[in-house]
């Protein structure tokens, strides 16, 4: 029966997903109270900024940037004692999916991919800085697309 179906033109596009490349888009380091921090104890307050984008660059190939900026200040007089940034960005082919489940992959799915790459990116840079780690917790990026799809129901209903 199956195969009747198929033999009639009603198969379904199949569902192709392949990880072609990870590089790193940009990256930035900056200490800009060295040496002075680094002669006083050392008390990190972090501040964590992310962000994450897709666009079509081709047929059936997407570029996804996942953006992380950690601002790391010493607690002891609020210096910046460095900040970094990192746009972690991946080429993915993706075909058989449209609409809202194109959108979730390219919004949820691939920056999961991606973020492990940049938070190692992150404590390399901290590292060579002669900064303690900053081990980046996990994000959560199922609950992130959640967030801005609501956000952005909210801000079309308020226009209509």
């Amino acid at each position: 029966m199956a195969e009747d179906n198929n033999q009639q033109g009603t198969q379904e596009p199949q569902l192709q997903f392949s990880l072609q490349r990870i590089y790193v888009k940009d990256i930035s380091f900056e200490a800009p109270n060295s040496p002075r921090v680094f002669q006083q104890p050392f008390k990190p307050k972090v501040g964590l900024d992310l962000d994450t984008t897709s666009e079509s660059v081709g047929q059936d190939l997407y570029e996804v940037v996942v953006k992380v900026t950690a601002q790391v200040s010493n607690n002891e007089d609020d210096a910046t004692a460095f900040l970094v940034e990192v746009e972690q960005a991946g080429l993915f082919r993706i075909a058989g999916l449209d609409g809202a489940q194109l959108d979730h992959t390219l919004g949820a799915f691939c920056p999961n991919v991606l973020f492990p790459y940049a938070r190692e990116c992150i404590d390399s840079l901290v590292g060579r800085g002669s900064f303690p780690p900053l081990m980046l917790a996990p994000v959560n990026f199922e609950a992130m697309y959640a967030q801005k799809q609501q956000r952005a129901a909210q801000a079309s209903d308020t226009t209509q």
